[in-house]
């Protein structure tokens, strides 16, 4: 029906039940033609319309066939038919003029019909243009070797007024052939933009065809002049961006392409391409399997250590809660991952603060730039965008990881930190003495059997087998773990003798980590340095005590054997005394001999397994510690979880996009296995209120991906699951192994082949940007941002000068200490919003071909303004893009980070109106080091901070002088 209060508006209702539609018409009148045809619209006519667009197709079909046949310029083919000659790659710009609306935001929708099999292909469903000052609305699209193109296909380019799919109206359409288009001598076609009723001309739509119309001197046909540019743009884009690993590493690619002239007016061509990566969810996933194996294993390890000493078992139970808490929560999210990966690889900015999405990146994007010129071919450079690694879900109340670790200091200072290494060797030792224990008891009871027998040449081989297992005995307890590990012992029973601590499960106990018996009960006498050598020395000295005593009566038994033959008479007798010279010494047998010595063997090897098991056990149980309780409760081991999570997917992703750069380059392979890679953060959060959490938490997660390495392994096949990245290891010591093809696998160094690790040097630079970092530097505190830049300043000419110590001769390697230098002076300065130090670190990360990364909070607003920003000054450059066109690159790409989404969000919730923007002109927010050009005039709050400073100080003397009046 239509509407009493507005008559363009009509609101129909089905009888289903479902809420009614509203539809706006542009006019009365197309409104009441609407009216008009839904009441005469029934099933019968529907069917005849169908029927009557059926007869029309094949008439059409039949038509065009024919007219291809006898075409004197036919492609060919059997029987006349035209053969499906692919035209990608293809760039076309598309501009709109004459529509009534000027600067606003129309949809431009972009679809491929195919006139073979009547089919409509959606290209791109979305682009949103912006409208300039003549009213000239300007997008582009991309069509490359993944989406085929041929000559019989057409393209219907569709119109839509507004920037949102539920309030957008419809405001014409157009379409037109490739084979038209490609023919034509003119670069453009020009087309009239009509209704939905082919009627009325709403505006005009120039397609055109981008190529280098600067070298006007060239008499290349428009046709082959494009193609050819075509296949020079996309030379490299077909032989790598198509290759099955950027296919597996890239997903959802969204492109540009722009032209700009240099200093010399010739032309570069800028494709710019913004993709997600399956990586997002991968990883995680990964993450949260080998963490909740990793606690698991540890519960099982502690539980096999047997019985313990109370306060022992009490921090055992702590571990053991500790470790089923993690990963009861791990066991949940992950499984909540595997429903979402499902049927997305993307986590958006509103959903930073999902509990189920804490371990996902914000945001990540692989920011691609491609630059041609006509005198070199497609240079590549790449950014990595993604928000601040941070727990969102937790929040920043408390602050960020690095302040809540802080509050965990004394806790960690009274437990010995072990590394995971020394923990392997106390369980190998554990072990080892659980085997060899049993073997020397049962050795040492048949050693006083066959004494007993009184055979000789048994006697001397049991003797034997009784040395070796206790040489080797002796040998597994020359273990200088014991020796600190009994120290750290007897220290700390000496520092909490007097104290106690509540565990977990609700035990009291002294916080004492050895028994009273085992340390006999001496807590203020000076431990013994020596106390342990000598009790693995007393093993070795008892063996040698049985052997001697062996030795002494078997030689007793030869000299009694080689004595004079007795009298015949004396036959009787002298055999008796034989027989009782052979089972006697000094009037005792063998086994009365060895009894004395066995026993204290077997003395000395318990003592030296119980001070040996005492000392292993509180190695694997500190590092056990270490790792879970000590490192904070399981909330805030959980938040560093995450954070790390977050920023190894985004690293990881660059990392393996770097690779793939440069598998043909030898010096940069050599410099992975030799140096490693160098991985720079770039930060653009404020130290002020919540983002001083967000930094915080940053500056933890970059710093755990010191312990990440990678190694390159053969890939089974070319499937992109099979040439995903798989995540190995424990926490403290992750690998991440990149799968090559086999091809591209065997022309790698071998040192890479055979599995070299390759190491990363994380490095994270922050300067804020926006208001809030105003407020900061006037106001409050901007030590954090000080003390992180002058550490990853620091950080940075190590890898710099190893880099130049052992690759001297690689390219560029001579100006990194003038880069550093300026480096430091930028740092010392202590500039207010001084992105020098970003700009000069992102430099020396170039030169060293490192891994740009580039965030804030959820990198869309200043994130997009920083990345543009970098992309024109490479082009300038590097480029010689002209500097009077600096600005409108600017532009430009801005608007392409607009019509993404990937600035709009940010725009939209912090309150600005999208469609009242200047083109180029940035929210108030953002600094002027990042806008193209002056921002609209605005109330700066300085006055009004200055007022209520002063407001302040004279609150604070007011309730000075009530509090003197009050006490006197």
């Amino acid at each position: 029906m239509k509407l009493p209060h507005n008559s363009r508006l009509l609101a129909v209702s089905f009888e289903s039940g479902d809420p009614p539609v509203f539809l706006q018409s542009s006019s009365s009148a197309e409104c009441t033609s609407w009216l008009i045809s839904l009441r005469d619209a029934n099933i019968e006519e529907l069917r005849r319309r169908i029927t009557h667009l059926h007869t029309l197709i094949n008439t059409h079909t039949q038509e065009h066939t024919q007219t291809t046949t006898d075409s004197p310029d036919n492609d060919g083919g059997a029987g006349g038919a035209e053969t499906a000659a692919t035209v990608s790659p293809l760039h076309l710009t598309v501009e709109c003029h004459g529509l009534d609306i000027i600067r606003d935001k129309i949809q431009i929708h972009i679809s491929v019909i195919d006139t073979h099999t009547h089919t409509v292909r959606k290209h791109c469903s979305a682009e949103i243009a912006e409208g300039s000052d003549d009213g000239v609305f300007l997008t582009s699209v991309c069509f490359c070797d993944d989406f085929p193109l041929y000559r019989h296909c057409r393209i219907k380019v569709t119109i839509y007024h507004g920037d949102d799919s539920t309030t957008r109206s419809f405001l014409g359409f157009t379409s037109f052939s490739i084979r038209d288009l490609l023919r034509v001598k003119e670069p453009h076609v020009s087309l009239s933009l009509r209704t939905m009723d082919g009627v009325n001309e709403v505006g005009e739509v120039r397609v055109s065809r981008v190529q280098m119309e600067g070298d006007g001197e060239s008499q290349t046909p428009s046709e082959h002049k494009c193609s050819t540019l075509c296949d020079s743009i996309h030379g490299s884009v077909h032989d790598k961006d198509n290759s099955p690993m950027m296919r597996a590493l890239l997903c959802a690619q969204v492109s540009k392409v722009n032209r700009f002239k240099t200093e010399d007016q010739r032309w570069l061509l800028v494709r710019e391409q913004m993709s997600e990566t399956p990586l997002s969810f991968s990883l995680p996933k990964q993450l949260l399997s080998l963490l909740t194996q990793e606690h698991t294993n540890r519960i099982q390890e502690v539980k096999e250590l047997g019985d313990l000493s109370p306060h022992w078992d009490g921090l055992r139970h702590d571990v053991v809660s500790h470790c089923n808490h993690v990963t009861g929560c791990y066991q949940e999210l992950l499984a909540e991952l595997e429903k979402v990966s499902a049927s997305s690889c993307f986590k958006s900015s509103t959903s930073k603060s999902d509990r189920h999405l804490q371990f996902v990146p914000t945001n990540l994007h692989t920011q691609r730039m491609e630059v041609t010129s006509p005198d070199s071919t497609g240079v590549w450079y790449d950014v990595i965008t993604f928000g601040a690694p941070a727990d969102h879900h937790q929040a920043f109340k408390h602050g960020g990881l690095k302040k809540l670790l802080r509050k965990h200091t004394n806790l960690r200072e009274r437990c010995v930190s072990y590394s995971q290494e020394e923990s392997s060797r106390a369980k190998e030792l554990l072990a080892r003495m659980a085997q060899l224990q049993p073997l020397v008891f049962g050795l040492a009871e048949e050693l006083l059997s066959v004494a007993q027998e009184l055979n000789a040449a048994r006697l001397r081989q049991v003797l034997g087998s009784l040395t070796e297992q206790t040489e080797q005995f002796v040998h597994a307890l020359k273990e200088e773990l014991v020796k600190c590990a009994l120290l750290e012992i007897h220290n700390q029973c000496i520092a909490n003798a007097n104290s106690s601590h509540v565990h977990s499960n609700g035990l009291l106990c002294e916080n004492c980590p050895a028994d009273q018996e085992q340390d006999g009960g001496r807590h203020d006498t000076e431990y013994d340095d020596e106390e342990w050598d000598r009790v693995w020395v007393n093993v070795g000295k008892s063996i040698n005590c049985i052997v001697a005593m062996v030795d002494r009566l078997q030689q007793q038994e030869e000299q009694t054997v080689m004595s004079p033959e007795p009298q015949e008479g004396d036959t009787n007798s002298q055999n008796a005394a034989s027989r009782s010279s052979c089972s006697s010494f000094s009037g005792c047998t063998w086994q009365e001999h060895l009894l004395p010595l066995v026993v204290t063997l077997r003395d000395c090897v318990r003592e030296a397994v119980g001070k040996a098991q005492v000392a292993m056990t509180f190695v694997v149980l500190q590092e056990a510690v270490d790792v879970t309780v000590a490192q904070g409760p399981a909330h805030i081991a959980q938040r560093r979880h995450a954070v790390f999570s977050q920023a190894l997917s985004a690293v990881v992703c660059g990392v393996m996009l770097k690779l793939y750069r440069g598998l043909e380059d030898p010096d940069f392979l050599r410099q992975l296995h030799t140096v490693g890679v160098l991985a720079q953060f770039e930060s653009l959060l404020s130290t002020h209120g919540d983002e001083i959490g967000m930094l915080e938490d940053m500056e933890v997660g970059v710093a755990d991906l010191k312990g990440v390495a990678f190694t390159i392994t053969e890939a089974k096949t070319e499937q992109p699951d099979d040439l995903l990245p798989t995540l190995s290891g424990t926490w403290g010591s992750f690998i991440v192994e990149v799968p090559l093809p086999p091809e591209t696998f065997s022309s790698l160094p071998q040192e890479l082949k055979d599995g070299l690790l390759i190491r990363v040097d994380p490095v994270l630079f922050n300067i804020g940007i926006n208001q809030h970092q105003s407020y900061a530097e006037r106001f409050g505190d901007c030590s954090l941002q000080e003390r992180i830049n002058q550490q990853s300043c620091e950080r940075l000419k190590a890898y710099c000068n190893t880099l130049r110590d052992r690759l001297p001769d690689m390219a560029g390697i001579q100006s990194l200490a003038d880069l550093l230098s300026s480096l430091e002076r930028s740092i010392e300065a202590k500039k207010r919003k001084n992105v020098e130090v970003l700009w000069i670190a992102a430099k020396v990360c170039r030169k060293v071909n490192g891994v740009r990364l580039t965030s804030c909070k959820s990198a869309k607003d200043r994130t997009a303004m920083s990345v543009t920003l970098e992309q024109c000054a490479l082009l300038r450059e590097r480029h010689t893009l002209s500097q009077q066109h600096f600005s409108t690159a600017l532009d430009w790409m801005r608007r392409s980070r607009l019509s993404w989404g990937q600035m709009l969000g940010c725009y939209t919730q912090s309150g600005f109106p999208v469609s009242g923007l200047d083109p180029g002109e940035t929210p108030s927010e953002l600094p002027q080091c990042l806008a193209p050009k002056a921002p609209r005039r605005h109330l700066y709050p300085v006055a009004f901070l200055l007022v209520t400073s002063h407001l302040l100080v004279l609150w604070l003397i007011l309730s000075l002088v009530i509090l003197l009046a009050k006490y006197q």
